[in-house]
């Protein structure tokens, strides 16, 4: 017999929404009415809700996806107007208190991080897809790195994954000249890890998470922060910071337990730690 899967109701009322179910946790933004816009609940919601997943130990793999259909289109401009025409500091300080921290958590938590994207992803919300270590996208989806389509220059991490993504001269023509790439050409350029259809999705998502929450998870943790961590740092300097998690992880039971697995020609049973 298996536990029943944790899952918060659907509440309307609720911008972000977190179910669990085994090892997996799910992260839903749930403003449908408004394409998942981030507005500063939204916003607010979201950083909370990442931080707890982050910190549960209980949760080795996390998905990110929108309710309805749209993964996320970025900044709610209606708000964001409100706030340009009241002088409202709050508009300039969302992307050290909002966007920056979001992204970091989604990049490095100690653990993989799944992108399920249901629909478009614009702006911050494709910026959040790209911090993520698989996206696995709907066919009628899309991403649209649209700062400079409102004047405005790239946040959320953007300027540094696109040019790790699709290389710099490829970034700067998707971040000055705006426009939606489609499903298809995401794939070949690298932007998305699968395409599927949208029946398919929460199968496809699933099954991923699954299998990495039943993994390694701190070695699944120890190799995001080392990608990370080399591609801005020198190769005297990742090669002692990989000695480091490589001594880290060589003393987890995940290691002692797939050592073992491995003499006795059995498979490996990882508790995450």
């Amino acid at each position: 017999m298996t536990d029943a899967p944790d899952r918060t109701p659907t509440d309307s009322a609720q911008p972000v929404l977190v179910e669990r179910e085994g090892g997996v946790a799910t992260v839903r933004l749930n403003r449908p009415e408004a394409m998942n816009s981030l507005d500063v609940a939204t916003k607010d919601a979201l950083l909370a809700a990442l931080r707890e997943v982050a910190d549960d130990a209980s949760v080795r793999c996390v998905v990110l996806t929108g309710s309805g259909r749209a993964f996320c289109v970025g900044q709610d401009l209606k708000e964001h107007v409100g706030f340009l025409k009241a002088q409202d500091p709050t508009l300039w300080e969302t992307v050290p208190q909002h966007y920056s921290p979001i992204v970091e958590l989604l990049s490095t938590m100690n653990k993989p991080v799944v992108a399920a994207l249901n629909g478009v992803a614009a702006g911050a919300g494709a910026a959040f897809a790209f911090a993520a270590d698989f996206r696995v996208m709907v066919d009628s989806g899309g991403f649209n790195l649209a700062f400079a389509g409102i004047a405005l220059s790239c946040d959320s991490g953007s300027s540094w994954w696109l040019p790790r993504l699709v290389g710099p001269a490829k970034a700067k023509e998707l971040l000055l000249l705006p426009r939606t790439i489609k499903a298809e050409e995401a794939l070949s350029l690298g932007l998305v890890t699968q395409v599927v259809t949208a029946d398919e999705l929460e199968q496809v998502v699933g099954e991923l998470a699954s299998r990495l929450a039943a993994g390694p998870t701190l070695a699944y943790g120890s190799i995001r922060r080392a990608v990370a961590y080399s591609a801005g740092h020198p190769l005297s300097e990742s090669l002692a910071h990989e000695a480091e998690l490589m001594t880290l992880t060589g003393g987890s039971a995940d290691h002692t337990a797939a050592v073992d697995a491995f003499l006795a020609k059995e498979k490996p049973t990882f508790t995450g730690s």
